[in-house]
């Protein structure tokens, strides 16, 4: 009989450990805001890690890890989000110029399409060089997991 308890014992915690990777998985797949979102439009896109462990900056690590950054395709310049905020399907953002003479706030919502709305709430518009003009980003914009076209 113990070596029939010892046995359940065994399946019980075998099928907890597979639950929980299972569990661990799924959380890791749903994390809306990490990875890259694109606007074709604008040649632009959003590199993001609002749960805590960050991005760097690509030519300008000197900002260490920070929570996102926008860049585009023609301007070596990058907007850098230095605090975000998730609150269920949007995340509240502080966003600078990367020299820091401009910022904004702005709010990053998850629609039910799978698009990202960012709408800019206050603060300096966005701009970015491109053919040599500044080229002013609106005050809403709309980002989607696929790629650019090159």
């Amino acid at each position: 009989m113990s070596k029939r308890i010892h046995n359940i014992n065994r399946l019980v915690l075998a099928v907890a450990m597979m639950l929980s990777g299972l569990l661990h998985l799924s959380a890791q797949g749903n994390r809306t805001f990490e990875g890259k979102v694109f606007n074709s439009e604008f040649s632009m896109w959003l590199e993001m890690d609002f749960y805590g462990e960050g991005v760097k900056v690509p030519a300008q690590e000197i900002f260490g890890q920070v929570p996102g950054y926008f860049a585009t395709r023609r301007d070596g310049r990058k907007w850098i989000v230095t605090d975000a905020k998730i609150d269920g399907e949007k995340a509240y953002l502080t966003v600078i110029n990367d020299y820091g003479s401009e910022d904004f706030t702005a709010v990053l919502y998850y629609k039910a399409d799978g698009t990202y709305q960012l709408e800019r709430k206050s603060g300096s518009t966005m701009k970015v060089v491109e053919n040599r003009k500044w080229v002013k980003i609106p005050k809403t914009i709309v980002f989607t997991r696929k790629g650019m076209d090159k």
